[in-house]
């Protein structure tokens, strides 16, 4: 995973009131990695609601206030365009970070009294991924799967990208933020549009009938 990735993961959580835990600072090459270090990042909500409900399976902005504490794995294997059951199935390193080791490990990342009323009663685990298939059953077989396993909910790339560059405003300058200085830059330049401008002309650009011939 680049660094990148992990920093438009970090911008995104960031931008929505989260307090943002990088598990480590190495790479690991040479041989397998361990659970635990599977844990690209790890995400606290102060602002969290006690007695909330469950968020939902798709982790959009909206559902983000009803997570307490978390986990984040990120694969930002963009040139695979859509993670489909074979893939999920041909690469269980995908979910080494659901192992027992981890859960174990997960208490120290969170020291809080998880049985304090109104917490949640559980640390929600998250996969951040480039997206899933849109046509089914494929769709629903890659859901089924990662519930199975015991991922809690996922983020698309695309999502986490559209909200950060509606949050992103050009008349600041975000001198601290190599991510958020580059959208604003672009923004700035036109060469990108407001995420609400982008998903309106996808729902509302259709193909032109030719016109029939009398």
């Amino acid at each position: 995973m680049s660094a990148i990735d992990e920093g438009i993961v970090r911008e995104y959580f960031e931008q929505n009131g989260f307090l943002v835990r990088q598990v480590r600072k190495y790479q690991v090459q040479a041989r397998r990695k361990t659970g635990d270090e599977e844990v690209d990042l790890v995400v606290y909500n102060p602002a969290y609601a006690r007695n909330s409900r469950r968020p939902d399976f798709f982790l959009f902005a909206n559902e983000l206030a009803y997570i307490h504490r978390a986990i984040v794995v990120v694969k930002g294997w963009h040139t695979t365009g859509h993670f489909t059951p074979n893939m999920l199935k041909s690469s269980p390193e995908i979910f080494h970070f659901l192992e027992e080791n981890v859960r174990k490990e997960v208490k120290r990342f969170f020291p809080v009294d998880a049985d304090e009323p109104g917490n949640a009663p559980d640390v929600t685990k998250i996969l951040v991924l480039p997206s899933l298939p849109t046509a089914e059953p494929f769709r629903s077989q890659s859901v089924t799967m990662l519930k199975e396993h015991g991922v809690d909910g996922i983020i698309s790339f695309r999502s986490m990208l559209l909200d950060i560059i509606e949050r992103v405003e050009i008349n600041k300058s975000y001198g601290k933020s190599d991510t958020l200085q580059v959208i604003r830059i672009l923004k700035n330049y036109d060469l990108l549009k407001d995420a609400q401008l982008d998903l309106m002309t996808e729902r509302y650009s259709t193909p032109r009938k030719k016109p029939t011939q009398s």
